[in-house]
Order: structure tokens, then C-alpha cells, then sequence
């Protein structure tokens, strides 16, 4: 059986992470991807094998999406100013893509080289950004470790309503980084 003159990869890739923002990860199903896409479920498997291919496109798009946002943030910038771009890149891919966001926390499965090679590159990208505070090697591991703690424990709580508190949101994850990097000063 041939796939659906008009359906293509990309579109059910497209509308998977859609429905991921709009409407959580466990929405993202067989049954409501091809009714979104108007076709029939068993349609999908002309393109895709099942759920767990399609989870780990959806990975896989996520964190080339989160990478070339933080990248973007950064470019031309260093330290301080490196660090405020690259959290504030973070924050905004976590509330616009919520679904989506929650694909790039989970380590990848090994065996996954094309999804362990994204995240790598988004590893590297933050260890770049610190790497003008001349950290030694253990302390830079714990540096990046604890930034990316900040940064997720933040945009999780932040996601989920968490910060009911009548001041800035925003402030307060600037006041955040702020202290971050007094930290690295130190």
C-alpha cells in the first residue's frame, strides 16, 4: 500500500509536535495524529512503524529546534552576556514549546547515534558559553550540570503554575542567572 498522495513524513512529524505543544505528550497518539491529518490510522505506518519511531523523530526535532535556538541566542556574545542569551533562549523554547521541550531532558538511548549526536551538540554549546570563566575540568562539569539543573528546574515550574508569588517571573529568573554567575566568579 502506497502513503497518501499529499502526506508526507515531515507533515505527521509537524503535526505530532504540535499537538505536543498544544496539548501534552501523552495526546500524541496514532488515533489522534491521523484524525488531525484526516486520514485513517493504519495510513500512518505507510510512513512511519509506530509510536516509538515517531517519538524518537519527535526527539530528534526537538533538540535540533533547541539547539539552533541556543545557538542563535549566543552568537557573537560571551560570558555574562553569553549566559543571560543563552537562559533567556531556553526559558522562551520551554514556554513555546512545552511538548516538545519535555522530549530534550531525558538522556538518549545509546544506540540512538543521531539523537545522541543533537544533545551532545547542545552539551557543547553550554560548556562553549562557560568555557570563558576558565573552570577546571571538574569544576566546568559541575558548572554545566548545575546551569542546566537552574535552567530546568525553572522552566519546569514555570510550565507548570508553580510561581504564584506577585512578583516578575522574568526578574526573578534574571535575578537567578545573576546569582549563577556571581557563583562562577567566586
Amino acid at each position: 500500500m502506497s502513503p497518501r498522495a499529499g502526506i508526507v513524513l515531515d507533515d505527521i512529524i509537524r503535526v505530532a509536535a504540535e499537538i505536543a505543544d498544544a496539548n501534552g505528550l501523552q495526546e500524541v497518539t496514532m488515533a489522534n495524529l491521523a484524525k488531525r491529518l484526516l486520514i485513517k490510522s493504519p495510513s500512518l505506518y505507510n510512513h512511519i512503524s509506530g509510536l516509538p519511531e515517531l517519538f524518537n523523530r519527535l526527539t530528534l526535532l526537538a533538540l535540533e529546534n533547541f539547539y539552533a535556538e541556543l545557538k542563535q541566542a549566543t552568537l557573537g556574545l560571551e560570558k555574562k552576556e553569553a549566559i543571560h542569551a543563552l537562559s533567556q533562549s531556553y526559558i522562551e523554547f520551554a514556554r513555546n514549546h512545552p511538548g516538545l521541550y519535555e522530549l530534550t531532558i531525558e538522556a538518549p538511548n545509546p544506540k540512538q547515534k543521531d539523537i545522541v549526536h543533537m544533545a551532545d551538540k547542545i552539551i557543547a554549546l553550554i560548556t562553549e558559553v562557560l568555557s570563558p570563566f576558565h573552570l577546571a575540568e571538574e569544576n566546568l562539569i559541575h558548572a554545566i550540570r548545575g546551569f542546566r539543573s537552574l535552567l530546568h528546574g525553572f522552566a519546569f515550574i514555570d510550565l507548570k503554575g508553580g510561581f504564584g508569588m506577585p512578583v516578575d517571573i522574568d526578574q526573578s529568573f534574571t535575578f537567578l542567572v545573576d546569582a549563577f554567575l556571581r557563583g562562577l566568579k567566586e
